[in-house]
């Protein structure tokens, strides 16, 4: 939008969602949080707790966007009044522990999605407490509706005798590297905080801490950090806006403060112990088209689904006596009998170069593209057999 349309749109919006003031708002002094490596962004205690009656607590000071100068509104600013509303900052508690993280409205009743990492504690926690504080700070009990660890997703219900604002979707599979992107959430517990930034890259593959809760003989499982407990493969939106531990389960939104993704991860520089580290410029989001669809299967049904197409698979190196070289596809070692893979006709051997038209270079990331998907789907898949790239279409199976 036009600087013009930028201040148009806020005079626009209703008074009580815009403070215009004539002096800053002083800095607070910067909190700190410790190192960790690829980690989801949760805040790992408690920052504060309010008191309910029953069930919700009414805040009397709402959070405002607040402008300084109105000749220098810009995007950001109207991306952020747009998405606010509908983003709300989580706290978890359980026996052992608590943490905090964030979500965003999925619709005017209450249901809230958010990550499965930031209600179960990182995999500690099966029946923890939830409160949920909305951008104008009234808190609210929330229950866990489902879970989906595959995709590190969860959504929430809170009951009030109010409606709330829900958060508009953005198409994800139209965004383009580059575009400009705000990132909303509560990092470090600081609620309604925005960053803004671009998409960085796309179709990006990570590995994160499963975040299944043990059985009352396991113990909590831990970030991934190479060993242990196999990690959950994702395909997700990167971006270089600023996300911190406590903005996972919040907001990625277009310039029109549409969601594009659900913030999810972060990279750090690693350190020390099993704590988290600030931003590097490297932050992840699961994309809305995704999240859109385990939301909605998580609401009717209570758990998600995920497709399977029934086949062992390793990441086939361009030199094969190289251990650090560069992954070319995802080389099928195995096919399951009977499996969807069998049925359509791969064998072990073919190596897996697309799938649904999206490149795959590791077995990774043909993985988390299966995952995407719901039971039954539809898939197409680019193979190279003896030297000769072909492609078939199949059924994918049901994950269970």
């Amino acid at each position: 939008m036009s600087d013009e349309q930028n201040r148009q749109f806020f005079f626009d919006r209703p008074v009580e969602q815009l403070v215009v003031v004539a002096k800053p708002v002083k800095a607070r002094k910067p909190l700190s949080a410790r190192g960790g490596i690829l980690i989801g962004a949760l805040v790992g205690s408690l920052l504060g707790g309010s008191i309910g009656v029953g069930g919700y607590y009414l805040g009397t000071s709402p959070t405002p966007v607040i402008v300084n100068n109105t000749d220098q509104v810009n995007w950001v600013s109207a991306a952020s009044l747009t998405a606010l509303p509908s983003v709300v900052t989580i706290n978890v508690e359980s026996t052992a522990s608590g943490g905090s993280g964030s979500g965003v409205f999925l619709s005017a009743d209450g249901y809230i999605l958010t990550n499965a990492h930031v209600v179960t504690l990182d995999g500690k926690a099966g029946e923890p407490t939830v409160e949920v504080q909305t951008f104008d700070k009234r808190t609210y009990s929330a229950k866990i509706v489902g879970r989906d660890p595959l995709n590190d997703l969860a959504v929430i219900k809170i009951d009030a005798p109010i409606s709330f604002t829900p958060m508009k979707f953005a198409d994800s599979d139209a965004i383009n590297v580059g575009d400009p992107v705000v990132a909303i959430g509560a990092p470090l517990g600081l609620s309604a905080s925005v960053t803004a930034g671009v998409v960085s890259a796309l179709n990006r593959t990570i590995r994160v801490a499963n975040s299944s809760v043990p059985d009352e003989n396991g113990s909590g499982l831990q970030l991934w950090n190479g060993s242990g407990t196999a990690p959950v493969s994702l395909r997700v939106i990167q971006t270089d806006a600023a996300i911190n531990p406590g903005n996972s389960g919040g907001a990625l939104v277009n310039s029109k403060g549409e969601l594009i993704g659900i913030n999810v991860a972060i990279a750090s520089t690693g350190s020390s112990g099993s704590g988290q580290s600030g931003n590097i410029g490297v932050g992840f989001s699961i994309p809305s088209n995704v999240a859109h669809r385990v939301a909605d299967e998580i609401i009717k049904t209570g758990k998600a689904s995920h497709a399977l197409l029934g086949a062992m698979v390793s990441d086939q190196p361009f030199n094969a006596k190289s251990s650090s070289s560069f992954s070319i596809g995802a080389l099928i070692r195995e096919v399951t009998a009977g499996g969807p893979a069998e049925k359509a006709g791969l064998k072990a051997g073919d190596l897996v170069t697309k799938f649904n038209g999206q490149a795959i270079l590791d077995a990774g990331e043909l993985t988390s593209a299966v995952r995407w998907e719901p039971a039954e789907a539809t898939a197409t898949i680019e193979f190279v057999r003896d030297g000769k790239t072909q492609t078939m279409t199949l059924t994918l199976g049901t994950l269970k």
